[in-house]
């Protein structure tokens, strides 16, 4: 079936699908039996990334299982400061420790040079996967957006506050500005090797990005997406991009008129409403159940798939979670939520 008969690439591309698609954040993941048996083979979290065999199983494993609309490349999105050559290891019961980036000096060590090396296993999963997954099914490839990657590699792992890329980004903006210029420049890289390698579509996911007030989100938000939204697009006409600036509440509105992105992935917050409005008119929306209220599952986690369903299918529309699957989710709660989108019907 040709590409453009695909359910997920119609809706991204502006069409109001007969039902919309269904894929979600993090399909693939430790909720699944099959993914944690895949898991064990492999003898920390970034050689799990690195290897095309594990990574493209996990990958279709949530396919299989649910016949998602959409697959998504498994790979993590510290895959970029690693490639770069920032000390990143990924440590059981904390999650991800980098060695910190606070100044230019530091910053002086990283280098672009190789990266495609680094990647290469990543683009090699990219490519089985363009073979393997059904032919009705998508596939999205992906990297953190500049702002989200530079938390953790200023920070040095994950963060409540982020209070020192804050300060940092506010003292020492032209140190700031180069490690952006930098993320930039290796994931339009990145993002645009995975096209070649098969992926239909890209996302890149600003998770942290609603811990910024406006103007600040304006310089590391916006402009950093829109730049490396424009030149993907001038690399690849035709491939669409989606942008998540997770938690950025009405700025949402800013972020999809001056990046330019054929498609907003919205967290649970938004306003179904206020988005059918405000954001359909200028781009597919894709959302945004709370993956909580899947871990609930019952009747409340269906009257929420159902009043998703009603306010946002007029216009172009991918149903997913405001956030990623968490790893206490019922498997057969996420079989309902597919069943109920699959068989809606305007």
């Amino acid at each position: 079936m040709a590409s453009q008969e695909k359910l997920f690439l119609r809706a991204l591309k502006g069409e109001t699908t007969e039902r919309p698609p269904i894929w979600l954040m993090r399909q693939a993941g430790r909720y699944l039996p099959e993914y944690m048996e895949t898991r064990a083979k492999s003898k920390n979290f970034l050689n799990f990334c690195y290897s095309p065999d594990l990574a493209t199983e996990v990958t279709l494993q949530p396919l299989r299982r649910y016949g998602f609309d959409a697959a998504i490349l498994f790979a993590d999105i510290l895959t970029i400061p690693d490639a770069l050559g920032q000390k990143v290891e990924f440590i059981k019961g904390e999650g991800p420790k980098l060695e910190p980036i606070r100044n230019k000096e530091e910053l002086s060590k990283l280098s672009i040079d190789g990266i495609h090396d680094h990647l290469a296993p990543v683009y090699e999963t990219v490519s089985r996967l363009s073979k393997e997954i059904p032919e009705t099914t998508a596939l999205i490839g992906f990297a953190g957006a500049p702002w989200t990657n530079a938390t953790y590699m200023v920070e040095g792992q994950g963060s409540k506050t982020y209070e020192t890329i804050r300060l940092i980004a506010y003292q020492d903006p032209d140190f700031f500005q180069e490690l952006i210029n930098l993320l930039i420049e290796a994931t339009t890289e990145y993002l645009s090797k995975q096209i070649q390698a098969g992926a239909e579509a890209v996302q890149l996911f600003d998770s942290w990005a609603g811990v910024l007030p406006e103007d600040q989100f304006e310089r590391w938000v916006i402009e950093p997406n829109k730049e490396i939204t424009s030149r993907l697009k001038d690399m690849h006409p035709g491939i669409p991009v989606i942008g998540f600036p997770r938690g950025a509440g009405e700025l949402y509105k800013r972020f999809v008129i001056e990046t330019g992105v054929d498609g907003v992935s919205i967290d649970q917050t938004v306003p179904l409403e206020w988005a059918a409005k405000e954001l359909q008119p200028l781009c597919t929306v894709q959302g945004n159940l709370d993956n909580l209220c899947v871990v609930a599952g019952g009747q409340q986690m269906e009257e929420q798939v159902e009043k998703i369903l009603k306010t946002m299918t007029n216009g172009p529309f991918i149903f997913n979670l405001g956030h990623g699957i968490v790893p206490q989710t019922p498997p057969e709660n996420v079989a309902r939520v597919v069943e109920m989108v699959q068989n809606f019907k305007k």
